[in-house]
């Protein structure tokens, strides 16, 4: 323990330079997995929060519980940004998201776990900064313990209290959310926000302008760190912002560019490789019911009713095909319309079309919160005239059918049956 004394009081560059404060990080392990953690002093987690540690930056500090013994390990310190597979051979490659960790002087481990997380509300997403994590601190100073006392205790103390100035120099600064998303479970997905984070993806003020995080929840479930996300319709630039948020490249393109990244461009021809892209996200027109802009091949510029709508649209569908890789994913978002007493499925329209070129994965309900119509007066109106508003839009998704997919054909499933309660 004394070379991680050393080490961290002789190399200063572990702080986090002037005007970055510092974060606190909680990771969890089991008593199978704890030892390996502490051998290899790397710390890890499997893709559910890997939005988590890509936040991470060198000069964090870090916490480890062992959800087994209800015990909290302190203090470590990143000595790396947090990032996928810094070492292939950890954990037999299940918890591919890792961060590199040095101890601060002694390791205490501290009991009751769940009750001290619980005093601070402290759990795997929600990081600690500022007055919160000068108190968590405070709970493994050796003087508030009731330890046997070593030479290194001074040492410890000593090093939690200069850390402490650093967090204070910078405590009013905030450069991450108070709660990181988690992905979504099940197939119905309500955002009370357009945008999430302390930065801005996209322009709210947008004509129909995309949820940001139905995009955070598509890149999560099907990329990772680096890859390649294509939006062909890239309005204010949603896709854009949350991609450089969540580490991953990305290209959009629409018929008129709002703003200098986004690369003016029809979406019935990307200028892209044959199978060069991660992921294509799409928000398309529904119809003609919004005016996006006076562009002349503007497919929004289209009646839902009219069939030629499909048809264009069915062009980006052969694109996105064209330039995705085997077996990634194509996430399309979609909604009905009704117009003048007349009922249009655009979203059944939309999914019968991309079924002729990808294979279904799974159709999500997302609420429309943000819509127009939304109003008192339009809740009576749909009441008094006998016809619905439209309450939720589909998030198709869909995969580029790969040639090591196994034919699912007659296959065997066993239901597991139960009781009726109260029978």
């Amino acid at each position: 323990m004394t070379e991680a004394i050393t080490y961290l009081k002789s190399n200063q560059s572990i702080f986090p330079g002037e005007g970055k404060p510092i974060r606190g990080f909680i990771f969890a392990c089991t008593d199978k997995s704890e030892r390996e953690c502490f051998e290899r002093l790397l710390f890890a987690t499997d893709k559910m929060y890997g939005s988590i540690v890509t936040r991470i930056r060198k000069g964090d500090i870090l916490f480890l519980n062992n959800v087994d013994t209800d015990t909290i390990y302190g203090i470590f310190m990143s000595v790396s940004d947090g990032g996928v597979n810094i070492d292939h051979h950890a954990f037999n490659g299940r918890y591919p998201y890792q961060v590199k960790v040095e101890p601060l002087a002694n390791r205490i481990a501290i009991p009751n776990a769940r009750k001290i997380l619980a005093k601070f509300s402290a759990r795997r997403n929600t990081p600690l900064f500022g007055e919160r994590l000068l108190y968590f601190l405070d709970e493994f100073r050796p003087k508030h313990l009731a330890l046997v006392k070593d030479s290194q205790d001074a040492t410890s103390d000593e090093l939690i209290s200069k850390l402490a100035d650093k967090i204070r120099a910078n405590n009013a600064e905030v450069d991450i959310e108070e709660e990181i998303p988690l992905i979504e479970s099940t197939t119905f997905w309500d955002f009370p926000k357009q945008s999430y984070g302390i930065t801005k993806k996209g322009n709210n003020k947008y004509p129909g302008v995309t949820p940001a995080l139905i995009i955070y929840n598509m890149i999560w479930r099907y990329t990772d760190p680096g890859d390649l996300v294509v939006d062909p319709m890239c309005g204010s630039g949603t896709t854009i912002d949350v991609c450089l948020a969540e580490k991953r490249k990305a290209k959009g393109y629409d018929i008129v560019s709002t703003r200098p990244d986004i690369i003016q461009n029809d979406a019935r021809k990307i200028p892209l490789e044959d199978n060069s892209v991660d992921m294509v996200f799409i928000d398309s027109p529904y119809g003609d019911n919004i005016k996006y802009n006076n562009h002349p091949d503007n497919i929004g510029n289209i009646s839902a009713e009219s069939e030629n709508f499909y048809d264009e649209l069915e062009k980006v569908m052969v694109e996105c095909h064209r330039i995705l890789k085997d077996g990634k994913a194509l996430g399309w978002l979609i909604g009905d319309q009704w117009v003048k007493r007349e009922f249009t499925p655009v979203g059944f329209g939309i999914y019968d079309r991309l079924c002729k070129y990808f294979e279904p994965v799974d159709i999500i309900c997302v609420n429309r919160r943000s819509q127009s119509s939304n109003t008192d007066v339009w809740h009576n109106r749909a009441r008094r005239f006998n016809f619905y508003l439209r309450g939720f839009k589909y998030l198709l998704i869909v995969r580029k059918t790969s040639t090591s997919v196994t034919n699912c054909n007659n296959r065997k499933i066993q239901w597991a049956y139960y009781e009726r309660s109260g029978q």
